[in-house]
């Protein structure tokens, strides 16, 4: 006989935190929908790891009473303990998204969210995230590409959550914020100066032609930055869109690729993740082989979506402006620490790209 959930025969893990306690879970998935009568009985760590800025730790969960339908495990993702203060912003940022954003998506594009907090006081947050584990899985090991077949699906998933928010009205108003003209002269400025100390320390190993392309970036960022300003064919972009944050479902007859990690999503033009995703990520062989295709696909999935006005010359067009902006990622990540072994690759991989698609020539 299931006891009543007012009896103690509650347990935690104690390595756990409190968030993760079998009451408060209790309370967090009946808030959500996602528990009836039931309560949590046990808690119980399942796996624990670190990334750069997160702690993220799998709980399998079990229950008394009517617990039909409810998580057998979830996901708490909490900042990194060495590093979490000093990167709040992004734990700040997600929980937004997850909060604000993802209820108002269509569904199975973003794993489902039952709780998130920021606390602006001790900078702690928490998001309390649906568990794919069994069902999903990251197609490869960073740096390894996926399949044809698995990047035609990242790049359909990638469509979709685009079009979702495809000059959407609450842009800037409700969703997200709008970078003024004064907010990118500053951006820029800034940027000026983190080049300048790049370039020292490179040396020789930034060659003429490449500087002369950042000295150029730099002095007509104002121009460049129309295309943005225009506020035209403009949506929620994940910023961090690399082929591993992308989750195939290992029966793909049976549930969807969704998108994860979101702390750097913003307003801004859509072709910015997928020269992310392939221009600063991909060597020239793989990159010409499939760009062009997948820019087909993902610009035929925008048309199935509804998006109209876009052609594909705006969208060829936007994407080479897209591929000229990355020039500034190297500089930005080895600005942030990120090791060489990322950002060096990503600058040899970039400028391979600029070249292939004549870049240059929107500095003109």
């Amino acid at each position: 006989m299931a006891r009543h959930p007012g009896h103690r025969i509650f347990m935690t893990d104690p390595q756990l935190p409190p968030v993760a306690d079998a009451a408060t879970l209790t309370s967090l998935l009946r808030k959500a929908g996602a528990l009836d009568a039931g309560a949590v009985r046990e808690v119980k760590l399942l796996h624990a790891r670190d990334t750069v800025l997160s702690h993220i730790i799998r709980i399998g969960l079990r229950y008394v009473g009517d617990a039909a339908g409810a998580p057998s495990s979830l996901l708490l993702k909490m900042p990194n303990a060495t590093f979490g203060k000093s990167f709040a912003n992004g734990g700040r940022h997600e929980v937004a998204f997850y909060t604000r954003l993802a209820p108002l998506m269509p569904r199975f594009l973003v794993p489902r969210c039952f709780d998130g907090k920021f606390d602006e006081d001790t900078l702690a947050w928490h998001l309390l995230l649906e568990d794919l584990t069994d069902t999903h899985h990251i197609a490869t090991t960073w740096p390894v590409p996926p399949s044809t077949a698995e990047t035609i699906a990242i790049v359909r998933a990638l469509a979709s959550m685009h079009a979702s928010w495809w000059d959407d009205a609450r842009l800037g108003e409700s969703i997200g914020v709008w970078l003024d003209q004064d907010a990118m002269t500053r951006n820029n400025a800034e940027f000026a100066g983190h080049f300048a100390r790049f370039a020292d320390h490179l040396g020789d190993r930034l060659d003429g032609e490449r500087r002369d392309t950042y000295e150029r970036l730099i002095d007509r960022s104002a121009r460049l930055a129309q295309r943005y300003h225009a506020r035209r064919h403009m949506s929620i972009t994940h910023g961090d869109a690399h082929v591993w944050n992308f989750l195939l479902p290992r029966d793909v007859g049976a549930d969807t690729v969704r998108i994860f990690d979101f702390d750097l999503w913003g307003i801004g033009v859509p072709t910015g993740d997928l020269a992310y995703m392939m221009a600063l990520h991909w060597y020239p062989d793989r990159r010409r082989a499939l760009e062009e295709p997948l820019l087909d696909i993902y610009h035929e999935t925008l048309l199935g979506h509804g998006v109209e006005g876009y052609d594909r010359d705006a969208l060829a067009q936007d994407y080479r402006w897209s591929v000229l902006w990355h020039i500034t990622k190297p500089v930005w990540q080895w600005v942030g620490n990120i090791p060489p072994v990322i950002w060096w690759n990503n600058l040899e991989r970039v400028f391979m790209a600029v070249d292939d698609l004549n870049c240059r020539e929107l500095l003109d």
